[in-house]
């Protein structure tokens, strides 16, 4: 059974930073690639970044410069360090592989606000 389960969220000031983190289980972790996606309240969800197995990375033009992903396969967890936040990241964030597959985590919300 494949499950996701996502961490790290909260509020924080604009400009301020959150680290995500993402456990994985019921999957080769190791082998596939990996994504950060994020809905926000009315809106689609939405890929924010991407890392592939062989740790390319990919970012939404949104977040490029700002965010970063990153993976440990020892761990089967994927990261999202997010830094420079803006009102308008505030979303419930949630991992799955890309492209995704049908089950989805909890989420975890961010919230941006002062």
């Amino acid at each position: 059974q494949v499950q996701f389960v996502e961490s790290g969220g909260g509020l924080v000031q604009p400009g301020g930073s959150l680290r995500l983190s993402c456990a994985a289980s019921g999957i080769i972790f190791r082998i596939y690639d990996m994504g950060w996606y994020r809905q926000a309240p009315g809106k689609q969800r939405e890929l924010v970044a991407r890392i592939t197995a062989s740790r390319t990375t990919n970012y939404a033009d949104s977040v490029k410069g700002r965010f970063t992903i990153s993976r440990d396969n020892a761990k089967n967890t994927v990261y999202l360090q997010m830094n420079s936040l803006k009102s308008e990241d505030t979303a419930v964030y949630y991992c799955n592989r890309n492209p995704a597959g049908t089950s989805w985590g909890q989420g975890t919300q961010v919230t941006v606000s002062s």
